[in-house]
Parts: C-alpha cells; structure tokens; sequence
C-alpha cells in the first residue's frame, strides 16, 4: 500500500471518528462549565489552539464553517473564557472520550503508536491550525486518549489539506460543502447563508480536490512501511465499527 493510497483509504473513517467525541453529551456539558453555548464551544474549541486571534482569522483556517457563525461563536466565547483554555478543554474532552469508547478497542496501543508516527511526519506547510494543534500538549497518554488525540490531529490535517485544495480547485467552501455527501444539511448546519449555488458542476472539481488532499496528507503515511500502513488501515476500519455499533449505528462500507 502506497502513502497516497493509505491517505485515500483512511480519509472518510479519520474524518469521521476524529470529530466523534464533539458529539457526545458530555462533551456539550462541558461548554455550559464554561459559561458559553455549545456553538461557541465547538467552534472555539478547535480554532482555540491557534490562541487569541481575530474571528476573521479563526474563520480563515476552519474554512467550511461561514465567517458570520464562526463569529458569533468565537466573540461570544472570547467575553468569557480565553480561546487557549477552550481548546485545552476540548482537548481534556478528545481524552476522556477517547478512555471511555477506545480504551477496549483491539490493538488500540499500536493504533495510537502509528497515529502519532503519522501525525509527527506530517508536512504542516500551509496549515497553521493542524500545525497549532500538533504544538498543544496531550494532557493524558493512556492508550485510549492517546489514540482519540491520534485522530483528531489527523482530522484537523485532512481538514486543513482539503480546504488548500479546495481552493486550487476553483471552489468556494461553501461549494465544496454542497458539493460534499451533506449538501444543503451541511451547508445550513455551517451557517452558510442562502441561495446556494447549483451542485451539478462542482462534483467534478470536489473529487479533484479529494485526490490532491491525498496526494498532500500522504507525507504523513511515508513514515510508515507498507506493511505499517495497511495495518493502521484495517485498525482504523475496525476501530471505526466498533464505535458505531456502541452509537447504535450500522456499520458502512469503509
């Protein structure tokens, strides 16, 4: 298995599992100990390891998410709690998680081992958010935490990727959002605003934009052997089961 084949095959599942820990109920709690909504939390939470920046250019690096939302996120936050501690929270959040659903998950040590070899490799060029969170230290290294951290600087790499290559594409965010498997869902559930323009001709330049997110998140996967990363493949797929089967949703293809 190539670097850019192990990127492709483990896009959809990372991109998934890596943000699974902002849905659970106790997560959402923890933006209420901190005096703020659960949208200022989420949004915070991840443009918070980039530190006490504008909402403009929190915006700019979580990109798929519309400025005005990110805003009204961001700004509220700010009044109360500093984006910095938020994102630590989060993070304390990605951990607990991470000890509660992963803890069991079979050969989560090595799961975790080959994430953080990947995300250490990772060329950061171009991605000050994935580049800010591979900075932020992981408050907790049981193999269960480690291995939701794992994933998560995984995702914000996939993100980051995808949205450079977005932009090389021609698309807007937003087009690539409504292009995306979510369209108008996804484009409303980030606040864009409408009319929305027609999907028809942006699915090609979105499916251009996902090979070269392959093609740049693969500098991560050349830290592995072939052998590494078929492995790391089929534990995440595995991994990617079990914690939907615990959600009480049915497996997919991946």
């Amino acid at each position: 298995m190539t670097p850019e084949q192990a990127a492709a095959a483990s896009r959809a599942i990372v991109v998934e599992l890596g943000e699974a820990y902002t849905r659970c109920p106790t997560t959402r709690r923890r933006a209420r100990l901190l005096g703020i909504s659960g949208w200022a939390f989420y949004v915070t939470a991840r443009g918070g390891a980039l530190g006490a920046v504008g909402s403009e250019t929190a915006a700019a690096c979580l990109g798929f998410i519309a400025p005005d939302a990110v805003a009204e996120g961001w700004d509220a936050a700010a009044r109360v709690v500093a984006p910095r501690e938020v994102a630590e929270a989060g993070l304390a959040e990605c951990c607990r998680w991470g000890r509660q659903h992963l803890a069991d998950a079979p050969g989560v040590n090595r799961l975790a081992d080959l994430l953080h070899r990947a995300v250490a490799a990772a060329e950061a060029h171009g991605l000050p958010l994935f580049a800010a969170w591979r900075a932020m230290p992981v408050p907790d290294d049981a193999p269960g935490a480690r291995a939701a951290v794992g994933l998560h600087l995984l995702r914000e790499l996939y993100l980051g990727a995808y949205l450079l290559a977005v932009r090389v594409s021609g698309m807007t965010p937003l087009e690539a959002v409504l292009a995306g498997a979510e369209g108008e869902a996804g484009a409303m559930a980030g606040g864009w605003p409408r009319p929305y323009p027609p999907v028809g001709p942006l699915v090609r330049r979105r499916l251009w934009a996902e090979a070269a997110t392959d093609r740049l998140v693969s500098s991560a996967f050349r830290a592995l052997g072939s052998a590494e990363r078929v492995e790391l493949v089929d534990l995440l797929t595995v991994t990617h089961r079990r914690v939907r089967a615990a959600d009480g949703c049915p497996p997919t293809g991946h």
